[in-house]
Order: structure tokens, then C-alpha cells, then sequence
């Protein structure tokens, strides 16, 4: 898949006196793959906040001088890939309000008509806010009028409605809080007196932290001079979105107790014993993965199959991801400049490449030409996850309904226009089952259109009746 992004990674590291901001720079640096447009980080040497935010990857934005002036203990980090709202640094985080606190979101609120009524009664200025900023100015509507600012969060977080995976800093304490399905992730880690908190564990290894436990939904966690402080603020419903475990997340990173490399395997294993039963089930003669991502999917439908494993598809790691180009032909032009086929190892065979979705179709179709263009003689598309056809509302930036081909065209339909010889899905059982964890703890809607959060005026452009998902 290169037709879906994540919108966000944030980090967050207390107790680490000199070297908080350098401290947040490796963890946003590990957590890139989540955002790749913007990113911030914000300090506090318990007298005032510092703050640098810019446009480009970490290793862009931030140099020597830089570092050196975001002094303090504490810090947070964001990277964000830029939505509707532009590609400019406006948006971009952590917010700061009053110069009192910093707020980073991980997720996104399709309804923010509490926040708006509550804001317009408190006399605080909006326009043209994203969701992000409004529930900053929230959180900070409470600390102007002198509470803490675990406080202040617990006053507003009844006012968040949607999926939220967020870090905050004040002066004296930095607090981490998940909404009640915890549909994103966020996880906390330790080293000596540092703690550290980050959207994935990759986060906390980088900066030295050993993984102590996720942030569970509903819950807020503080920490400060005093030591760390839990509670739960709301009735938890955990809805995890099963996209962290297909691609988002990077696969040497752990999320609710399983690895998502073992994860990944199992998708491709389970795969292969689904494809396996089918009838006019077709002869591969070698197995290879779109990378980075389907590359352990890959591997477990090889190792399940007895098939051999070939890196035939190189990737050029100079290249960014290639939804970073908003228009199509500058998009299928980054995919020739980031991969390239190993002709020697496809000519004249018949080729299964395993991804770990289909989106729009886009990239697929063009793998495949590649494909055909290096001589193979059939082209066998693998997925390891289920058909894509629903819109996400809560942190990932998908093309509308219509948009995505999978709700559009029948498997059939979907092989003739990638130019595949044959196309497999792995069902949504089968992701699951891969997980080891139980069905009724994910948000499975981008392929089944149940979503564990009402989606409001989005609903209108939802359409559940079409014919093509009978596949």
C-alpha cells in the first residue's frame, strides 16, 4: 500500500535535564514513517516553553543551533503529514497556548461542534482551527483560569469526541491520554529517571527507554517531579485500528503484547493456507515482497508455501514515500524512481508479489507493468489484508469512498485494471486471526464499514448498498 498515510506520530520525555529536545529529535526521528511533512518539538526549563516547527523530514528541520536553543528537562514531539487543511507550517504542532502549554495529536475528531459550543461560551477565539488546535485551546481555556494542567485536561477530554492519541507539557508536568477505544496507539517506557512516551516503541528504544506498557484507552497518565500518576477518565470500549499491525506501524515495534513482524508473518502464512484452497489455485514460481512494509508477510506466505523468497523489487531508500507527491503523475513517476525490478530473477517465471494492501490501484497497476516489462511470465498479486473499501475518519488520510477501488470494482474487476494474471485478498478473518487477539477489540471499518465512533455528517457519503461488495 502507498495510497494511505498515517497523519501523526507524537513523543513526549520528562526528567531529562540538557537533553530533552535532542531526546525528542531521536524519537521523532525513529517514528518518521508516521509523518513526513511537518514537525515540532517544544521545550520547558520550568520557566518558559521553547519552540521550533518546520516543513520537511526531522533531519531537515532541526540543526545544531536549533537544538541548542530549546532548552529545558522536559519535551514533546510531533510529525505530521499535512491534510486538507495545506501543506504549510501553520498546522503544524506541537500547539503552543499562552506560551503555557504544548499539545500534540495523534488521531483526528470527525465532530468538533462540542469543542466549538464550548469555546464560543468561554469567549475563546477560533477560525478556521483544526480540530488539534481546538482541543489545545481547550485544554488551555482551564489552565489560564488556574488549574494544572492534568486538570485542565480532565475538565476537557469529555469534549473530545474521535480518536486521539495525545501528549501535552506544561511547565511542571507532561501528560499523556488515549480516547476510550485507544484506536491509536501510545506507549510509555523508562530509563533511570527519564520517561518517555511515544506512538510506538521504535520511539522509546532510540532514546535508551525499556517499554514499560501502553497507555490504555481512556486513560490519562502524569508525569512530574513527584513521579507518574494514572487514571482512567471515561468507560473504555477498546476498538484498536488493525491498520497499525497491515502497514502503519513499523515492524519491529510491539502493540498490545504481539509483535508486528510476527503479525505480518502470520498474515502472509495465513494467506497461503486461504489461497490454498482455492480451486484453479495458481503455480508460483518465486515470491516477492513490495517493500519495506510487506516484506515479513512475504517471508511467512514463503516459508508456508515452500516457495522461494526473492528481494526482485529494489527500492531506492533516497526516495520519500511516494504519497508525498499529491498529484498522479508526479506520483507514478516517484514509483519508477524508487523501485526497480531484478530482471534476471523474474524472466520468463511466474512472480507472486505479496503487499500489504490495495488502495487505489494506482501503484499496484503499476508494479505489475513493471513486472511484465522485466520479462515475467505471469504476475500473481498477493495482498495480505482484506479489500480497502471504506474511508477512514480517525488519524488516516484516505481517499474519499469513490476513490477507493476496492469499493468500486469487483476482484475481477480490480485484476483486469492492475493488469494482474490473478488477485488474492486475505479475508478479514484471517487478519484477525493472525493478530492472536480477539475480533471484538478491533476497528476493523476500513473494510467493513462498522465504525466503533459516529462519524456525523460523514455518514451521508458512506454508501453500504453497492453491488461490488458481494466479492
Amino acid at each position: 500500500m502507498k495510497d494511505l498515510n498515517e497523519k501523526c506520530a507524537v513523543f513526549g520525555i520528562f526528567n531529562a535535564p540538557s537533553i530533552a529536545s535532542r531526546q525528542a529529535y531521536f524519537g521523532l526521528f525513529a517514528l518518521q514513517h508516521r509523518g513526513q511533512e511537518q514537525t515540532g518539538i517544544v521545550s520547558t526549563d520550568g520557566k518558559q516553553m521553547y519552540c521550533h516547527k518546520g516543513t520537511g523530514l526531522v533531519s531537515q528541520v532541526y540543526n545544531e543551533k536549533i537544538m541548542d536553543s530549546l532548552l529545558g528537562f522536559a519535551a514533546i514531539g510531533h510529525n505530521r503529514y499535512s491534510t486538507s487543511r495545506g501543506t504549510g507550517s501553520k498546522h503544524a504542532q506541537p500547539i503552543v497556548v499562552s506560551n503555557n502549554i504544548a499539545f500534540a495529536h495523534n488521531g483526528n475528531l470527525p465532530n468538533t461542534k462540542d469543542l466549538e459550543t464550548f469555546l464560543k461560551s468561554k469567549k475563546v477565539y477560533f477560525k478556521d482551527n483544526s480540530d488539534s488546535e481546538l482541543m489545545a485551546k481547550a485544554i488551555g481555556y482551564y489552565v489560564d483560569n488556574g488549574l494544572s494542567l492534568s486538570k485542565s485536561i480532565e475538565k476537557a477530554y469529555p469534549l473530545f469526541t474521535g480518536a486521539f492519541s495525545c501528549v501535552a507539557l506544561s511547565k511542571d508536568e507532561l501528560v499523556a491520554i488515549r480516547d476510550p477505544r485507544g484506536i491509536r496507539p501510545l506507549v510509555m517506557g523508562k530509563n533511570g529517571k527519564e520517561v518517555a512516551v511515544a506512538s510506538e516503541t521504535c520511539g522509546l528504544r532510540t532514546v535508551g527507554s525499556h517499554f514499560l506498557r501502553e497507555i490504555l484507552p481512556g486513560e490519562m497518565v502524569t508525569i512530574s517531579k513527584s513521579g507518574i500518576k494514572s487514571k482512567i477518565l471515561a468507560k473504555v470500549d477498546p476498538k484498536f485500528d488493525i491498520f497499525e499491525f497491515v502497514y502503519f506501524s513499523r515492524h519491529d515495534c510491539q502493540i498490545l503484547g504481539q509483535y508486528v513482524y510476527e503479525v505480518r508473518k502470520n498474515f502472509g502464512k495465513i494467506l497461503y493456507r486461504e489461497n490454498s484452497k482455492m480451486k484453479n489455485k495458481s503455480k508460483i514460481d518465486v515470491i516477492v515482497p513490495v517493500p519495506e512494509t510487506a516484506i515479513p508477510s512475504a517471508i511467512g506466505y514463503s516459508q508456508a508455501s515452500g516457495i522461494p523468497f526473492e528481494m526482485a523489487l529494489n527500492k531506492n531508500r533516497y526516495i520519500n514515500r511516494t504519497f508525498i507527491e499529491p498529484t498522479q503523475a508526479n506520483r507514478e513517476q516517484k514509483i519508477k524512481m524508487k523501485l526497480t525490478v531484478l530482471k534476471s530473477l523474474v524472466a520468463g517465471k511466474s512472480i507472486g508479489i505479496i503487499d500489504d494492501s490495495i488502495v487505489r490501484g494506482n501503484t499496484s497497476k503499476q508494479i505489475v507493468k513493471m513486472f511484465f516489462e522485466a520479462g515475467a511470465k505471469e504476475v500473481h498479486f498477493l495482498v495480505c489484508s482484506a479489500p480497502v473499501k471504506f474511508p477512514d475518519f480517525y488519524g488516516i488520510d484516505t481517499p474519499k469512498q469513490e476513490n477507493l477501488i476496492s469499493s468500486q470494482k469487483t476482484i475481477k474487476e480490480t485484476c483486469e485494471y492492475i493488469g494482474a494474471t490473478s488477485l488474492s485478498f486475505l479475508s478479514i478473518d484471517g487478519m484477525v486471526e493472525a493478530t492472536g487477539i480477539p475480533k471484538e477489540k478491533f476497528c476493523l471499518s476500513a473494510f467493513n464499514g462498522e465504525y466503533p465512533l459516529p462519524i456525523y455528517d460523514h455518514e451521508k457519503d458512506i454508501k453500504y448498498d453497492s453491488l461490488k461488495f458481494k466479492d
